[in-house]
């Protein structure tokens, strides 16, 4: 079948993010600060290429949800690479601001809500009787409500398993509430991505049909 420029460029759009995806999982995997903690952080990476590559032709995303998968890849191999609680930039920033805590972490989970709000969403416009509104906002949210609950469950479970190894993991960095406010914000995440991307999200779902 012959290719318009338009096929061409969203060819090279989508091949330049998995050439950053693959890229930073080849840098994050040099020399991290824990062997262990690194491949616990990209595992949804390296399980994401292995479900997206061989569906790519017969279930192709929209840009915009290619986009914010593999941002949300940079943000989880920038974790695994230094440890949550040890990214420099917001080490930085919390020494300049004398904050109490490195806040990577509550960026990767509020990012936890976000991005995945809208791969929910446009599962569920394509594949179910679902349209846009107010159930299909309600029902995009407690999915990934559902999604953080079971990843601190992991995180749960990891900390019973390694013991005092999961702390690089878990980066709770002594706040007795982490867990409860990882969930918040992957709930604020997840409203604020609906709010801010469902039009231009519904526009990209209708030029994709």
């Amino acid at each position: 079948m012959m290719k318009t420029d338009a096929d061409r460029a969203w060819l090279r759009y989508h091949l330049a993010l998995l050439a950053v995806v693959v890229v930073g999982l080849v840098w994050s995997g040099i020399a991290p600060n824990d062997r262990l903690t690194w491949a616990m952080e990209v595992a949804p990476v390296v399980i994401g290429l292995a479900l997206l590559l061989p569906t790519y032709r017969r279930f192709t995303l929209t840009p915009l949800l290619y986009g914010l998968i593999a941002f949300h890849c940079v943000i989880l191999m920038v974790g695994g690479k230094y440890t949550y609680a040890e990214v420099p930039l917001f080490n930085w920033l919390r020494d300049a601001f004398e904050l109490t805590r490195n806040h990577y972490d509550r960026v990767g989970h509020f990012v936890q809500g976000f991005v995945p709000a809208i791969l929910v969403r446009e599962l569920l416009l394509r594949t179910s009787p679902l349209r846009p509104g107010k159930w299909l906002f309600a029902i995009v949210v407690c999915g990934c409500l559902a999604f953080s609950a079971f990843y601190e469950l992991i995180e749960w479970q990891a900390a019973v398993a390694l013991g005092s190894g999961a702390d690089a993991f878990l980066a709770t960095q002594g706040d007795v509430w982490d867990t409860q406010k990882d969930m918040a914000l992957a709930l604020l995440g997840s409203i604020l991505a609906q709010l801010l991307l469902a039009r231009w999200h519904d526009r990209q779902l209708a030029a994709l049909k």
